[in-house]
């Protein structure tokens, strides 16, 4: 497991305090989970943009319910 020191200014400091009362976690969890909430955000603008050039590129299709194989079972 890495360990990584982060330096955080006063301002960082008080939001980083409210988020761990906020919370009821530590810093290191704090982080963490800021952490994989922005990585979570960049992925799925990701996945809607790769979407959109489909969709630009009229490779999308949409079915209904109906039209499912699972509604056919």
């Amino acid at each position: 497991m890495a360990v990584t020191s982060i330096r955080f200014n006063q301002e960082d400091e008080k939001i980083i305090n409210f988020l761990r009362k906020t919370l009821n976690s530590d810093t290191s969890s704090v982080v963490k989970r800021a952490l994989y909430d922005l990585y979570e955000e960049i992925r799925e603008r990701e996945i809607i943009e790769e979407f959109e050039v489909r969709e630009s590129e009229s490779e999308v299709h949409f079915s209904t319910l109906d039209e499912s194989p699972v509604a056919k079972n």
